[in-house]
C-alpha cells in the first residue's frame, strides 16, 4: 500500500508537508487520522527515525492508536462543561459562550439577551413526590429547553431548578419578550412521569446588552435581579431588568451592611407598648418592640429592616438579644406585669430557641410565667412537627404562647387545634373599621367567642378611639393595646406609664 492509502484524503496535503520537513528523528506533535482496513478511522500518534533499508533510504514509523484515549478525554472535557443530571451546559460553559457572544456583538453594537429561568413550585414536587421524581422532572425540563433553544443560542443549567439562556443573534426587546412568553408556556405544560402528572411553572428575568451590561457578569447579575422581580410578582411571568432594580439592590446591600454594623455597635433598642386588661382597667403587660436608631438616617421602620435581618440570618443573634433585654427590663416591673416578645419563624429554624429563652430567663431571674412569646402562623407553614415540638418545650418552661395577627392568614383555626395557645391577638385591620363595617364586628365577635370557648385570652391590637374600645368591651375582648393608651415607649418611661395609667386610662362612654 502507498502512504496516501492510509491517510484521509482531506489530510493528504498536511501529511505530505510533514514528510517534506521531516528530520532524522520524528515525534508526532499532533494527532493524525489513519484509515483502517475496514474503512474506519483511528487517531494515532506517530514516532519515526530515518533508516537505511536494503541499501535505500527509508523511514521506520510506529503509529500508536490513541482513539480510546481521545474519546475518554472528550468525555472528561464534556463532563467538565456539562451538568451531570440534565447534560445541559453548566455555568462555566455558559459564561464562556456568553463572553464569546458579547465579543462578537461589539463591532456592530448588536444585542445579546440573557434570560435567567427559575421553575415555580419545584420545591413542592420534591416535597410531594421525592427527589428522584424531581430529578426526572429536571431532565424533561432540559429536553424542552433544548427543543426551544437552537442555533447559536445556548441553554444551561446553573444549579437546582435554575437555568439560563443566551440569545446571541441580535435580538430586539420584543423578540426576547415573545421568546420568554413562549418558553414559559412550554415549561408550564403538564409533565407525565410514570403516570404521575406534575405541573410546575416558570419565571424569567431578562437583561439585554449593551444597555443592561457590557460584561457577562453584569448581564447575569441584572437578569437575576429581573428574575427576582418576576418571582415577587407572583411567578409565571417575565420581567426585564430596570435601573430601579439596581438601585433597590444597592439599597438592600447597604442595609445588610448597616444592619451587621448596627448589631456590633449596639444601635438597637427596645420600646414597650402597654397591654391593657379591660375588666381590671390596668396595664397587664408590655409588648417589646425592636427599634433601630440609624446614626445617619434616624429611626428605621421595623417593616424595612426585620425582613432583611431574617434573610441574612441576623435575626437569630438579634432575637436572642431582644429576649435577654426584655427579660432584664421586665424584672424591674411589678410582679403582676408581663412582657411579650415577638419571635421570628427563622428563630425556629435555628433550633437554639429553647436554650435562648432558658438563658434569658436565667440571666434576668424573671419568672417564666411573666414571659409571653408571640408567633405568627408562618411558624406552622414549614416543618410543622419540629416547630410544634419547640412550642411544647417552651410551654413546659412555663412561658405563655400567643398567636399574633389572628384572622389574617389561611388556617388559623386548625392551628388552635394543633397547639393550646394562651392568647390570640385580633389584628388591627379588624379593629380599625369596627364602627363602620359590620363584617369587622362579626369577625371580632367570633374570635372573642372562640377565645371564651377555648379559655384563651383575646387581645385586640391597634385601638385608637374610645368607640373602638367600647365595641371591644361589648364583644367580650379581654385585653387591648394601641395609641389610645400609649405608643411604644423607651424603657425609661415604663415607670411613669404604670404610675399614671390609673388616672389617664380611657373610660367607657356613658
Amino acid at each position: 500500500m502507498k502512504l496516501q492509502q492510509i491517510w484521509p484524503e482531506d489530510e493528504w496535503a498536511s501529511h505530505s508537508e510533514a514528510l517534506r520537513e521531516i528530520g532524522d528523528v520524528y515525534h508526532s506533535a499532533r494527532d493524525w487520522r489513519h484509515i483502517r482496513a475496514d474503512g474506519s478511522e483511528v487517531h494515532v500518534l506517530t514516532f519515526g527515525r530515518r533508516v537505511v533499508f536494503d541499501g535505500r533510504d527509508g523511514y521506520l514509523v510506529a503509529a500508536v492508536d490513541i482513539t480510546e484515549r481521545r474519546k475518554a478525554e472528550a468525555r472528561i472535557a464534556h463532563m467538565a462543561h456539562h451538568d451531570g443530571l440534565t447534560n445541559l451546559p453548566n455555568r462555566d460553559f455558559y459564561q464562556d459562550r456568553l463572553s464569546q457572544a458579547l465579543e462578537r456583538s461589539q463591532p456592530g453594537n448588536k444585542r445579546v439577551a440573557v434570560l435567567c429561568v427559575d421553575l415555580d413550585l419545584f420545591k413542592n414536587v420534591n416535597d410531594s413526590f421525592g427527589h428522584p421524581i424531581g430529578d426526572r422532572l429536571l431532565k424533561q425540563v432540559a429536553e424542552r429547553l433544548r427543543s426551544e433553544v437552537r442555533g447559536d443560542n445556548l441553554a444551561a443549567r446553573l444549579g437546582g431548578d435554575e437555568f439560563a439562556i443566551v440569545l446571541a443573534s441580535d435580538v430586539s426587546p420584543n423578540e426576547a419578550s415573545d421568546f420568554a412568553d413562549r418558553l414559559i408556556a412550554v415549561l408550564s405544560a403538564c409533565y407525565d412521569i410514570d403516570g404521575i402528572e406534575v405541573v410546575v411553572g416558570a419565571s424569567i428575568g431578562i437583561a439585554l446588552s449593551p444597555g443592561d451590561g457590557a460584561t457577562s457578569e453584569e448581564l447575569m447579575r441584572n437578569a437575576d435581579m429581573a428574575l427576582y422581580r418576576a418571582k415577587s410578582d407572583g411567578g409565571g411571568v417575565h420581567r426585564f431588568f430596570e435601573r430601579e432594580m439596581d438601585r433597590q439592590a444597592q439599597t438592600r446591600r447597604d442595609m445588610e451592611r448597616d444592619l451587621r454594623r448596627a448589631f456590633a455597635n449596639g444601635e438597637f433598642e427596645l420600646h414597650y407598648q402597654p397591654l391593657v386588661d379591660i375588666a381590671a382597667d390596668r396595664i397587664s403587660g408590655f409588648e417589646s418592640l425592636l427599634r433601630w436608631r440609624h446614626p445617619d438616617n434616624g429611626m428605621v421602620s421595623p417593616a424595612d429592616f426585620i425582613p432583611v435581618a431574617e434573610d441574612i440570618g441576623l435575626i437569630i443573634p438579634l432575637g436572642e438579644w431582644v429576649l435577654r433585654q426584655a427579660c432584664s427590663e421586665a424584672i424591674k416591673w411589678p410582679a403582676d406585669v408581663k412582657v411579650a416578645v415577638n419571635l421570628s419563624p427563622v428563630q425556629f429554624r435555628g433550633r437554639n430557641l429553647v436554650q435562648a429563652v432558658i438563658s434569658a430567663l436565667a440571666h434576668s431571674g424573671l419568672s417564666p410565667r411573666r414571659l409571653e412569646l408571640e408567633i405568627t402562623e408562618s411558624v406552622f407553614l414549614a416543618e410543622t412537627e419540629a416547630n410544634l415540638a419547640i412550642l411544647h418545650q417552651l410551654r413546659e418552661l412555663g412561658v405563655s404562647i400567643s398567636m399574633d395577627d389572628f384572622g389574617t392568614g389561611y388556617s388559623s383555626l386548625s392551628y388552635l387545634r394543633s397547639f393550646p395557645f394562651d392568647k390570640i391577638k385580633i389584628d388591627r385591620s379588624f379593629v380599625k373599621d369596627l364602627a363602620r363595617r359590620s363584617d369587622c364586628v362579626a369577625i371580632v365577635r367570633a374570635i372573642s367567642g372562640l377565645g371564651r370557648s377555648l379559655n384563651i385570652t383575646t387581645t385586640a391590637e391597634g385601638v385608637e378611639t374610645v368607640d373602638q374600645l367600647d365595641w371591644l368591651r361589648a364583644e367580650g375582648c379581654n385585653e387591648v393595646q394601641g395609641f389610645l393608651f400609649s405608643a411604644a415607649r423607651p424603657a425609661s418611661e415604663i415607670e411613669a406609664l404604670l404610675a399614671g395609667f390609673g388616672k389617664r386610662a380611657p373610660k367607657a362612654a356613658a
